[in-house]
């Protein structure tokens, strides 16, 4: 498992799986199910991925951040896996929000792996993107 934003196969997503559950990491499997814009990623992220305070709206992407960071360091791993295999389709349809939302998915894993900011706690977030 890698540390971070990572572009994989579509076929590749079961071995994500397989190898998050022999390494005993949560898995977080998002899905826009074929369905794009900031909205479906927010709906998508608020039904699968643990967040702490609870998204209320789809506007901000730094709230996104935010509470994605918070949900996930409360969890007390240390690592964590999240596999959006649909991916693909979702950049395919809304680029620039893809872009965003692969730039937060980013900023969230390098800002969970750093000692200072998790207060000597770090979680490697493995991001798996189906490309």
């Amino acid at each position: 498992m890698t540390p971070g934003v990572t572009a994989i196969r579509p076929e590749e997503a079961h071995e994500v799986v397989r190898a998050a559950a022999s390494e005993g990491c949560l898995l977080f499997r998002i899905a826009t199910e074929g369905r794009s814009g900031m909205t479906a990623f927010f709906d998508a992220a608020r039904i699968t991925l643990p967040l702490d305070p609870p998204l209320v709206g789809s506007r901000s992407w730094d709230a996104l951040a935010d509470s994605l960071w918070e949900g996930i360091h409360a969890l007390e791993r240390g690592r964590v896996v999240m596999l959006w295999p649909d991916a693909a389709s979702f950049a395919e349809a809304s680029p620039e929000e893809f872009r965003t939302a692969v730039d937060v998915l980013t900023d969230v894993a390098e800002l969970l792996s750093d000692e200072k900011a998790t207060t000597g706690r770090p979680t490697d977030l493995c991001v798996y993107i189906g490309g």
